[in-house]
């Protein structure tokens, strides 16, 4: 039997066992039939770049769908290299999937703009909606929020991560109609405090009326005694981010939070992104036991006090710390969590802490570890090969030394053979950041061992355009190349002429490519964006900042005078 002959009903009925979306666009691709099938049956679409497509583009192609995922700026957006008004409105996609999805359940939005009146039609056209997520967007202030929790009646997640919200008043909290009781998931933690943003009054008797809340992360405002009241009413979190772990209490009220704390037997992630006193550090033992992610990304803890902390925590499988626990708390880390998956050390200070025996001490006490995201002061090549030989399930690698240019500590050479080794070992590396003094010979490593590198992010490292043409050459399932402060130019750019029509963006920013260059890739590739964001401090002949994307919406008519497409 043909494809083409392939029953449609019987196909939709096979669809429903693939959830990943890279499945999903495989089987698209098969044949007209198989394409269209898939698109009247897909309820869950992610978009990697708002500007890939149009909103017509979408419901044309997806008819039926209840999940959107989003992601708008680029990357470098997080680091102040992209300007404010740079785009990435999310109104038009609202106004469109209005008229065509009115069961649409789930947004999830990164880095997107998102205004009050998004917020409002969001609430009004989607009867049936559920789940709001929005990290790192801008727009919207405390009104579009009160129309969200006010006319919602379904929802039941609501996720402010890293927004620039503006507050005017605290109603949002209060909007919860009285009747409401479906809320499993509030996170508002990174939410900027501000003076009655949190109704905690409110907050309680929300908390209160929702049996099925599994999650609830709380902002710097939410005092450890009002905190005790919160778990008090919802004793079956699965998930607690605790806002300031640091007040003046009692010995008997510590006491108190801590018989609180123990009640939360299904408790299985802790967040502390806010002050944590260490005095208070004991009353987290009860619920360590069967933690499997412990988030101290924010907070400054002594090593001997990391150290105890660790040592309650045998099931944990996901660790956010900062390295001024030092090498010491990663080897007592390494001693305690046999089972841990993934590791983030954040740094402290601009010098550092953690150096290349803390690297070593996971990679001998974790060898399933498969995510590391590692800020140094220092590092060897030798211990980078330790690294990769004892953790070969290895599928994102993160190397961060915070010093530009920096050499093996003890033999001055580059960090070639140690990413060499990475790439060699550790056979489905999806994504790879590199740091330190490099050659071009990393990028030949890479380009000869890394075949699944999905996600590339290079900064101050290489010599000559030859590196560049390596990845591009070698790295057949590349995504997304981020390169800043590099030594490429356009025989370098140019180099990928074709291959970024299959990849999501390019971004180069402080290298050395030409407004030639530039032009003539988006000459030469119509289905490209080719997108310059202008610096009056550059020459003026080199492209300071440049972004590339696939796109098959043409160019976009919102981009700011700041920022011009060939």
């Amino acid at each position: 039997m043909s494809t083409s002959s392939f029953p449609d009903e019987v196909l939709e009925h096979v669809l429903v066992f693939l959830t990943r979306h890279e499945d999903r666009n495989a089987v698209s691709q098969v044949c007209k039939a198989w394409c269209s099938t898939e698109g009247a049956s897909r309820k869950k679409v992610f978009i990697g770049n708002c500007y890939a497509l149009s909103p017509e583009d979408l419901v044309r192609r997806f008819r039926k769908i209840t999940t959107l995922v989003m992601k708008g700026r680029p990357r470098f957006t997080d680091f102040g290299l992209v300007p404010h008004n740079w785009g990435a409105h999310m109104y038009p996609w609202i106004r469109t999937m209005a008229l065509h999805y009115p069961g649409l359940e789930e947004l999830r939005l990164k880095r997107m703009t998102v205004s009050d009146e998004s917020l409002e039609m969001i609430a009004r056209c989607f009867s049936s909606f559920r789940a709001l997520s929005l990290t790192s967007c801008d727009g919207f202030s405390t009104d579009g929020l009160a129309h969200i929790t006010r006319h919602c009646g379904n929802l039941a997640e609501l996720e402010l991560q890293e927004n620039e919200i503006d507050f005017r008043s605290g109603d949002w909290l209060t909007s919860f109609p009285d009747t409401y009781t479906s809320l499993v998931s509030l996170n508002f933690a990174t939410v900027r405090p501000t003076v009655n943003f949190v109704d905690v009054d409110a907050l309680e008797r929300l908390v209160a009326r929702c049996p099925l809340l599994r999650k609830l992360k709380l902002n710097k405002e939410i005092t450890l005694k009002q905190l005790q009241r919160l778990l008090l009413r919802a004793p079956n979190l699965v998930d607690l981010g605790t806002g300031s772990y640091s007040s003046n209490l009692s010995w008997a009220q510590l006491s108190e939070l801590q018989t609180t704390l123990a009640r939360c037997k299904d408790l299985r992630s802790l967040s502390i992104i806010w002050d944590v006193a260490p005095m208070f550090v004991r009353t987290l033992y009860p619920v360590c036991l069967n933690l499997t992610t412990l988030n101290l990304s924010d907070v400054h803890l002594p090593t001997a006090d990391f150290a105890k902390l660790i040592s309650h925590c045998p099931k944990l499988q996901r660790l956010l710390v900062q390295d001024d626990v030092g090498d010491k708390g990663l080897q007592a880390a390494a001693r305690y969590c046999k089972d841990l998956r993934e590791l983030r050390v954040f740094p402290a200070r601009d010098d550092g802490c953690a150096t290349e025996e803390g690297l070593v001490a996971i990679s001998e006490g974790c060898p399933d570890l498969r995510k590391i995201l590692y800020f140094c002061k220092q590092m060897t090549n030798a211990a980078m090969a330790t690294f990769a030989r004892n953790c070969q399930n290895l599928t994102h690698f993160r190397l961060a030394i915070l010093k530009p240019y920096e050499r093996d500590c003890v033999t001055q050479e580059p960090f070639d053979e140690g990413f060499g080794a990475v790439c060699r070992e550790c056979k489905d590396l999806e994504r790879l950041a590199l740091s330190g003094f490099l050659t071009d010979k990393t990028f030949e490593y890479i380009g000869q061992f890394a075949k699944k590198l999905e996600t590339l992010s290079v900064a101050f490292a290489g010599e000559t355009d030859l590196g560049m043409q390596y990845i591009l050459a070698g790295c057949t399932k590349l995504r997304k190349l981020e390169i800043r402060d590099c030594p490429f130019g356009d025989e370098a750019l140019l180099a990928g002429i074709r291959r970024y029509l299959t990849m999501r963006s390019l971004w180069m920013s402080s290298c050395r490519i030409t407004r030639l260059g530039c032009q003539f890739l988006a000459e030469k590739n119509p289905h490209l964006n080719v997108e310059i964001i202008k610096d009056t401090e550059a020459p003026e002949q080199l492209v300071e900042k440049l972004y590339v994307y696939r796109t098959i919406a043409g160019h976009r008519n919102d981009a700011p005078s700041s920022v011009e497409t060939l």
